[in-house]
Order: structure tokens, then sequence, then C-alpha cells
């Protein structure tokens, strides 16, 4: 079966000086393939982390379109088209990278057991999201009614029991292989072709590519389970809080310079000096407020410029990865203001600074409203979004409704996450095993939340979905966010 895949697209260098923006959230960086790329410390390095990424194309190119999201990374990829040959390319880039990330356990297995490399590796684990998804597709294909015998490798016997159970899978039979963790492409084809010649199965799951590919040319039902983006973000946190240069760069600090853009043209609105005074007190203080949850220091320059340091592992998760800035919305919308605002990375003090300079320039050459980093290496990293995507989309800002989901059990992570598929799809109604996914938790956890979240009226039940086994599966509607959408 035919596996449609999102195509990575190079990042490209963007410099300060070329006048030319970058993109927003990516690390500015392009990936090598097959070539060496010289680590962080040697001459005419480029700047990052270097990790080695290594996986079936497919996968691979995944992986480097969700690595845009960390810009502290500098990709070095390698493919292969059969995962016996991930020891061999570990191996080959062992002195180019800090730190390797694998696209699964079977080619982590067998770089663990066949190398004896001393550098961090992490593979992307497999979860029960890839697993319910590639078992709808399987479905879809072969039949959603028809009562299917499975064979699968890789996924554990725990995962699978309980992951059927959840969801009430009555009609699927998993049939596991119990062979050893690292068997070879051919021993996993083998086996599985077996039982399908001798009528023990009708169709295969398996978590490596080359399998899949082979079953195909056998002409044997299968699907290739394969990791969410969900699981891939994980993989790279992982990977990027076990590095050393990521613990020096955590405490690396940073330098910010805000600028109120039109302010004298703003405070030319005000009768008295009295206002004028009170006006600019109000900003500070919101500026403040901004800086504390930076755990950051800010002073006032004067006029409408205000600098502010933080450190480098605080501004990132904040901002998300250097995706957004909401202070910039909440400016507009209290004092009819935008900002623009420049952030400086460097070796010193005052190298960040001087980039922090750059980057504000930056931001007012694009019209203001905007924030751009300038990194150690003069890298232009932006523009960044001055609002929260999600809160520009749905526009909740109900407190009363806030403190109800709150009071509810929905923390802000399952609010995001809910808000973000909202407006995506424009769908408010799910079942339970689609909030699990969309929430990244068991179904068991999500059926115990969604309990809560009936009794304080945030969802209700829409209807039922009647199944020829088992019993019939409730569809749940988020009547909170259909609300805020007008639906």
């Amino acid at each position: 079966m035919k596996k449609s895949m999102s195509e990575h697209s190079e990042t490209t260098e963007t410099t300060e000086t070329t006048g030319t923006s970058g993109t927003s959230g990516t690390s500015g960086t392009t990936e090598t393939t097959g070539k060496h790329k010289p680590r962080p410390d040697e001459p005419g390095s480029p700047k990052g982390i270097s990790i080695g990424i290594i996986g079936p194309d497919e996968l691979v190119k995944r992986i480097l379109h969700v690595l845009k999201a960390f810009p502290s990374f500098s990709p070095v990829a390698q493919t292969y088209a059969n995962v016996d040959e991930a020891p061999r390319l570990a191996e080959a880039i062992a002195d180019e990278v800090e730190v390797l990330l694998v696209s699964g356990p079977v080619p982590y297995n067998k770089i663990r057991e066949q190398t004896s490399l001393s550098l961090a590796l992490h593979y992307v684990p497999l979860t029960d999201t890839g697993f319910y998804r590639a078992l709808s597709r399987l479905k879809n294909a072969l039949g959603p009614d028809s009562l299917l015998r499975v064979s699968i490798d890789t996924l554990g016997k725990p995962m699978i029991s309980q992951s059927l159970a959840e969801i009430n899978e009555t009609r699927i039979v998993p049939v596991l292989y119990d062979g050893p963790s690292n068997a070879s492409k051919e021993a996993l084809v083998a086996h599985h072709a077996a039982l399908f010649d001798a009528g023990a199965c009708d169709a295969v799951l398996t978590a490596e590519a080359s399998v899949a590919a082979a079953l195909s040319e056998r002409g044997i039902p299968n699907e290739w389970v394969i990791p969410t983006d969900g699981n891939i973000t994980v993989a790279l946190e992982r990977a990027l809080l076990s590095t050393e240069t990521r613990q020096s760069k955590e405490a690396q600090i940073v330098v910010g310079l805000m600028n109120l853009d039109h302010f004298e043209r703003r405070i030319q609105t005000h009768a008295s000096e009295h206002e004028i005074q009170k006006f600019k007190l109000e900003i500070h203080r919101m500026l403040l407020d901004y800086v504390a949850s930076l755990d950051g220091y800010l002073t006032h320059l004067g006029g409408d410029e205000y600098l502010f340091f933080t450190t480098r592992g605080i501004f990132e998760r904040v901002t998300g990865g250097y995706k957004s800035i909401p202070l910039g919305r909440s400016v507009y919308q209290k004092f009819g203001l935008s900002l623009s605002i420049g952030m400086g990375f460097g070796r010193s003090a005052n190298e960040a600074g001087t980039h922090a300079r750059a980057a504000l320039r930056k931001s007012k050459e694009a019209g203001g409203d905007t924030c751009f980093i300038v990194g150690e290496d003069r890298m232009l990293i932006g523009p960044l979004a001055m609002s929260d995507p999600l809160e520009a989309a749905l526009s909740l800002t109900d407190a009363d409704l806030i403190k109800r989901a709150e009071d509810a059990g929905m923390t802000s992570a399952y609010l995001s996450k809910l808000m973000a598929q909202v407006a995506r799809t424009g769908q408010t109604d799910y079942m339970v095993h689609e909030l699990a996914a969309i929430m990244d938790i068991t179904v068991r956890s999500t059926h115990r939340l969604l309990q809560q979240w009936l009794d304080h009226r945030l969802v209700t039940i829409s209807g039922v979905e009647k199944v020829p086994k088992g019993r019939p599966r409730q569809i749940f509607r988020l009547v909170f966010l259909q609300d805020q959408t007008g639906g």
C-alpha cells in the first residue's frame, strides 16, 4: 500500500547582512547526506548542535520536517534501504555529530548491539497513536467489518493488548512476532510470509519500511507503523537535553531590545503630562511582567526603548522554539501599540547586545510589529509571530470559561492541543480514541477526563456510533470550543 508523506523542504541560511528575512521556527541550516560535517568546535564549522538522523528515506524527511522547530540542531541525515545498514551509517558519521537519532527501535537495537559508539543514541518511539493509525488504514483497505488476523512485529504485547482493549476492538486477532529484537529484514519478511502463506494471518503490521516494501512486492496486505509528529518531537527533545552543547547553551545569556512602534504619535493623544506618565507606567508594568515570566531583568533605556536579559533555555521554551511572542498581541490589545523586538545571542554580552541591535533594526525595516533573532553566527531567525496563533484563531478570551476548564482538569497543554485541532479542521465532534490521540494520552485517561468535562458542561454527548460487535461508541462534542467558533 502506498504511503503519502510530507515532503521535506530545505531550510535556507540567511544572515543579517543580506537584508532578507528567514523563516519562523527554522534552524537556518541545510541537512547534508553522506558528507563530512565538522564538529561545532572545528574551524569553519556550522553553528548548532550536530545531530545525526538515520532511517528510511520517508521517515528521515519527516524527522527533518519536525526538526525545523528545533533551531539549536544542525542535522546530518543518512538514509538506508535496508535496516541492516544502520550500524554502518552510524559509525560513518559518529565523529561528525554530538547525538544520534534513529527512526525506530529496530535500527536502534542493531546499532546498540553491533557498534561501540560512545555518543548519545536515541530513537523515535512507536506508541499507540501510530498503531491506531496503521490499524485504521489496514481495516479500511481490507474491510472495516472483517475479522482480521494480523501478524505484528516490533510492537510489544502489553501495548497491543491494552490499545485494542481501550478502543473495544474485538475484530482484530494479533499474531505477535516473538523473535530477536535485532532480526534482519529477511527474517521478518520470511516470518510474515510464512504465516500468510499458511493462512494463519490476513495482513501484516510492521515497524520497518523495507519489510513493508518486500511484503507489498509479494502481494501480502500490510501497513507500515510509523511514528507521529508528536513521537518525533518527544525524541528530539530528549536528544536535545542529552547533549553537552545544549547544557551549556541553556544558561547562555541573551539580550533583547524592545521598541514601541510610533510611540510619540500615540502619546500625543493624551491631554496632560500626568496621563502620559501614567500611560508609560502601565506599559512598563506589562513589559516587566512579561520579562518576569522569562526569569529575566528589564531596564528602560528612555523614550520608547527597553532592554532585557534572560537565558537562552528559558527564552526557547517560552517562545515554543522561537515561534511566537504573545506579548505583541497583549500590548496592542491594551494600548493600541505594536512592538518591534530584536533578540541577540552571542559568545559575550557585548556580542549578544550588538546582535540584538541588528535584529531590532531588521524588525523596524520589516515594518514593525515583529521580532527577529540574530544568533552568535550572525544567522537571522524570524520573523516570530507576535501573537499566539491559537488565540488568534479562536479568540478564547472568556476568563470564566478558562477557569471552568481549569476546574474541570483541562490543563493548558490539553486546551492548546484541542484548540489547535479545532482550528485546523473546524470539527468539534470526536470519539474517545480520537481525543486520546490528539492529547497524546491513553484512552483510559481520556475517559476519566471526559467525565469531569461532562460534569462541568464543557462537552456533551452528541451521538452514538453503532458497531457490529461490542458496545456502541459515544461521540463527544466540545461545546466550549463550538461556541467560540460560532458552530
